[in-house]
């Protein structure tokens, strides 16, 4: 509870994959030219795949290709690929170029779920690279004390109030962080909860995902910018 007498909760709450993968989108550039990828087709955890008109290869699910691209997730309808940390959707059998994205650039981001059905996504704050566990139970992006630290922010000079976590009552400070970046997503001005002592994870919470819209494609949860 904080100060304002409302609960605050960061327990790990995920939300839960749905079915069906629809995937269109496009692969960044490893170099200054265009690169073309298509997977040409799905067999079980693996992904057949056709780079720059090259021969066909195929790639196991965590593996990455000479080009750079890894191959994140799979579904009969085709994959999730992942290049220079930014994650791409791409339909089966359709070939997409980097560079051609569709839609407003740096307005999405696909998050496919680990094996325990939680999305987990490295991101940065203040342009500070860390881990994040999307958390529809947390009221605000909560950091602990050494991610904030290494972030730059003097967190004892924001607002002191208390929150209930699953080790019970913890000390926080509530913040405003001056950039929260996921994926091609970034947010300004987001307010956060700075723990006194340190997390496991840092919680993407309520208020960065209240600015998102959010669907699920396949087992991937998809963000969109609303703004």
């Amino acid at each position: 509870m904080d100060n304002s007498g409302r609960r605050q909760e960061t327990g790990p709450h995920s939300i839960p994959a749905a079915a069906a993968l629809a995937l269109a989108l496009t692969l960044p550039a490893g170099s200054a030219g265009a690169m073309e990828v298509s997977v040409a087709g799905i067999y079980g955890n693996k992904a057949v795949m056709v780079i720059d008109g090259g021969r066909p290869r195929t790639v196991a699910v965590g593996a990455n290709t000479p080009e750079g691209v890894r191959l994140v997730a799979v579904d009969a309808a085709g994959a999730i690929v992942e290049m220079e940390g930014r994650r791409r959707r791409l339909a089966l059998g359709v070939p997409v170029v980097s560079g051609e994205e569709g839609g407003a650039p740096g307005d999405s981001v696909a998050l496919p779920p680990d094996s325990r059905g939680h999305f987990v996504t490295t991101g940065r704050v203040n342009g500070v690279a860390m881990q994040f566990l999307v958390d529809t139970g947390a009221t605000f992006v909560s950091l602990g004390a050494a991610d904030a630290h290494r972030a730059g922010i003097d967190y004892r000079r924001g607002e002191p109030a208390a929150t209930m976590t699953a080790n019970g009552r913890a000390q926080v400070w509530r913040v405003r962080l001056a950039s929260v970046r996921v994926g091609d997503v970034t947010l300004n001005d987001v307010e956060a909860a700075v723990h006194s002592g340190d997390l496991p994870v840092a919680l993407l919470g309520m208020s960065f995902l209240n600015r998102m819209e959010m669907r699920h494609e396949g087992r991937a949860l998809v963000l969109r910018k609303r703004y």
